[in-house]
């Protein structure tokens, strides 16, 4: 399975983002609106950093910084891993688990088209396995496929 298969099962556009220049009060804001664990930090439509959950408890939290006086360029992670669209799934899983990370900003042919999450891997991992069950009793009882 490839990333573009994952990518599939998202809202189109639901790139949620902010600037460096954006208080880390006004990220967790989007956060928690959208029910998402990490927001991408773009300026000029350009990738620049990813602020996660993680980054807000390391370097906001345990730092004793106020969310509201904070800057994202301040506690972002600028070094990004991205994959491409053509990725395979088990490559972003190897990655995210070498690298103890939970986002990865996906791109076609260079441009950012979206996110995807560890939850989105083995959401899609479990739709597959699932499939592959169904197809298996259907071979073995003689059923037609579906």
């Amino acid at each position: 399975m490839l990333v573009q298969h994952v990518m599939g099962n998202k809202p189109v556009n639901a790139i949620w983002s902010v600037t460096q220049d954006n208080t880390v009060f006004e990220a967790l804001e989007l956060m928690a609106e959208k029910n998402i664990g990490a927001v991408l930090v773009l300026e000029d439509n350009e990738l620049i950093g990813i602020f996660s959950e993680r980054d807000y408890a390391r370097k906001v939290i345990l730092q004793g910084r106020a969310s509201r006086d904070t800057l994202i360029r301040d506690v972002m992670t600028s070094r990004v891993i991205t994959v491409e669209t053509d990725a395979k799934i088990e490559e972003c899983m190897q990655i995210m688990s070498d690298k103890h990370i939970r986002h990865l900003p996906v791109n076609r042919d260079g441009q950012l088209v979206g996110i995807i999450s560890i939850n989105d891997i083995v959401s899609a991992i479990i739709h597959e396995q699932k499939e592959h069950i169904n197809t298996l009793e259907s071979y073995i009882s003689g059923s037609p496929y579906s």
